[in-house]
């Protein structure tokens, strides 16, 4: 489960690396709807097709939370926010690992003024490095 749960983060930062298969597709909708949800406002999903449709990386609190709700239900992130790079790297299939660690070396983990910023400059960065291979869900 934790290799499918980390091939699905993978797969929605880096989706042209492998196309999702129908049970990520369904992770992922359960991901989205779960933490809209948690996070109680439904303006969050303008902030989400911002980023969707690569206009831009919204610096807005419930955009921050959303990304770190997805980061929390995955289990790949502590309660300061902080993605273990490494692991995440030693997690992933070898066919990702050549386009992804390059990218989540590079940023490692920017550290922000709360959790949720700490997950939203890291995702930050992965978007500006490569946004047209940057997806969030």
């Amino acid at each position: 489960m934790i290799k499918l749960c980390f091939s699905l983060i993978l797969c929605l930062l880096f989706p042209n690396i492998q196309a999702m298969s129908e049970e990520m597709e369904e992770l992922a909708k359960q991901l989205h709807n779960d933490c809209v949800e948690q996070i109680g406002d439904a303006a969050v999903e303008a902030f989400i097709t911002t980023v969707q449709k690569k206009e831009g990386f919204p610096d807005e609190n419930l955009l921050k939370c959303y990304i770190k709700c997805v980061m929390d239900e995955m289990a790949i992130v502590d309660d300061d926010g902080v993605i273990d790079v490494e692991a995440a790297i030693a997690l992933l299939p070898e066919e990702m690992a050549d386009d992804a660690a390059p990218i989540m070396r590079k940023c490692g983990v920017i550290k922000g003024s709360s959790p949720c910023d700490t997950v939203y400059q890291t995702h930050k960065c992965y978007y500006d490095t490569n946004k047209e291979v940057y997806f969030l869900v």
